[in-house]
């Protein structure tokens, strides 16, 4: 007799693994299912994110940062260095200790809160239906077996986006994963896709050395940023030494051979350009992964982008069953699909306790970006450009890190904070970023727009003497022209 479990979660990335714990620690029997593997065939949580995504990538940006302040701003501070030499193997085994420390995590916290993990490709069978439950058959290599559960969650994620014409081989053509994973720093280094993979990527191999040249097709440069916080990035990154950025580009062809990479393009005034470096990372975005969930056996629907339909709780119209994170629509942000896991999981219980009317959902508008190059990205909320296709009145204040004292003293002074406030009632908009930890100074925007904030509340916040908050006091300040340093 198969198995019996109260919620299924398919899929253990950071929507997944979430889902998995919060339904446990509602009291909910539950088992999460996932196939992803190390490079040693084993068994490894935590989905792209933990494995090939965000906490390797930022391990390597950390790394290639110390490595470049130590040949470039050291001396700045009296400090001299001599021979600073990089260890790439070195530098990649700290990055996989760090990510097995954490996919190793996921599996002690299963154990701690009784989540059932079982190894395989989840794939759903037969649909809950007049009280029966849902059947998913569970397979991995040539063992196969059904599980039943009165509720799932596909929490699947998604995979890097492929180019017909370039087949990546992960020795000179390179996916997200063949990029955290190089021996040593290639000379000339290629990235096709600006987007926030493509300049984290191209900014860890840059500072570590190569000559880096991103080719991007959209026209602008970061388009889902605001257009100012764009314009000054492309600007300061066009400055670093070793680092093009080309934006309007045409991709016609790519080859390669024991020695080199050939990049075709056409440039964003259509004139032929030729490209040859020794490494190619291909960063064009990701699309939703649903490969083997048996979406048409059950009518499971999927949009003509390849995303589950769901509606504001997540729920995919069949009975009982539940999609998160990148799966879904909205953005494709690790902590997205967590807090997506979250509100799942206590509409479930909610559902078990009889409360059918109580659902749980996130507000898409507080959720923040970040792009971890250096200087940092980071922004929440309406951008200007979207303020002014709705029509809506608005009021902006910013201020420069230069002149900002923790700033000055890291030697970190590029970028600004702005805050877009309503012109009538003041309450904050959006605010957006580009400057040192604008990583950890977005929490303080998303706290204040979750709670309608204004920006005279920041304003009126006394912000630690001297950090880098004292950006975003003075930049709400100036929402109404009374900043004080400047």
């Amino acid at each position: 007799m198969s198995e019996s479990f109260d919620v299924a979660v398919i899929g253990a990335g950071p929507g997944g693994y979430v889902a998995a714990i919060r339904c446990a620690q509602l009291g909910l029997n539950t088992v999460c299912i996932d196939d992803w593997e190390n490079s040693k065939g084993k068994a490894s949580l935590g989905g792209t994110c933990l494995n090939v995504g965000c906490i390797p990538s930022k391990a390597l940006l950390e790394s290639s940062e110390n490595y470049y302040r130590a040949i470039h701003k050291f001396s700045a501070h009296g400090i001299k260095v001599t021979e600073v030499t990089v260890d790439v193997p070195a530098m990649i085994a700290r990055k996989d200790k760090i990510v097995k420390t954490f996919t190793s995590g996921i599996a002690a916290l299963f154990k701690k809160n009784k989540v059932t993990s079982k190894q395989g490709r989840g794939t759903l069978v037969t649909a809950a239906d007049n009280g029966r439950p849902w059947q998913i058959e569970v397979s991995n290599d040539n063992e196969v077996e059904t599980i039943q559960a009165k509720y799932v969650i596909v929490a699947t994620g998604s995979t890097p986006r492929q180019l017909s014409f370039i087949s990546e081989d992960n020795d000179v053509i390179l996916d997200n994963a063949g990029a955290l994973a190089l021996t040593e720093v290639p000379d000339r280094l290629g990235v096709i896709g600006a987007g926030v993979i493509g300049l984290e990527m191209g900014c860890v191999w840059r500072r570590l050395g190569a000559e880096v040249t991103i080719l991007e097709a959209m026209p602008d440069f970061l388009a889902a940023a605001d257009a100012q916080v764009a314009k000054e990035a492309y600007k300061v990154f066009r400055k670093e030494p070793g680092l093009s950025i080309q934006t309007g580009i045409d991709i016609k062809s790519v080859t390669s051979n024991k020695k080199d990479v050939i990049v075709e393009y056409a440039d964003s005034n259509n004139a032929l350009q030729k490209l040859t470096i020794d490494k190619l990372i291909v960063a064009v975005g990701r699309v939703p992964n649903t490969a083997g969930l048996g979406a048409q056996a059950v009518s499971l629907r999927i949009d003509d982008k390849g995303y589950i339909v769901v509606d504001e709780y997540c729920r995919t119209g069949l009975k009982n069953l539940f999609a998160v994170g990148d799966v879904v629509r909205g953005p494709m942000l690790a902590h997205k699909a967590s807090e997506e896991g979250v509100a799942v999981a206590e509409t479930i219980s909610a559902m078990e306790r009889g409360k059918n009317d109580t659902a749980y959902k996130i507000d898409f508008n507080t959720v923040p970006w970040v792009i971890y190059t250096s200087p940092e990205i980071a922004w929440v909320g309406k951008t200007e450009q979207e303020l002014k296709t709705a029509g809506i009145s608005y009021k902006a204040g910013q201020f420069p890190f230069i002149a900002n004292g923790r700033a000055r003293a890291l030697g970190e002074t590029p970028g600004f904070i702005k805050i877009l406030a309503d012109a009538d009632t003041d309450r904050i908009l959006g605010v957006h970023m580009l400057g040192p930890y604008a990583s950890e100074l977005i929490s303080e925007a998303v706290v204040a727009m979750e709670f309608a904030a204004s920006s005279e509340d920041i304003a009126r916040i006394i912000h630690a003497h001297p950090s880098l908050s004292e950006v975003m006091h003075e930049a709400a300040l100036n929402v109404d022209g009374r900043a004080l340093h400047i």
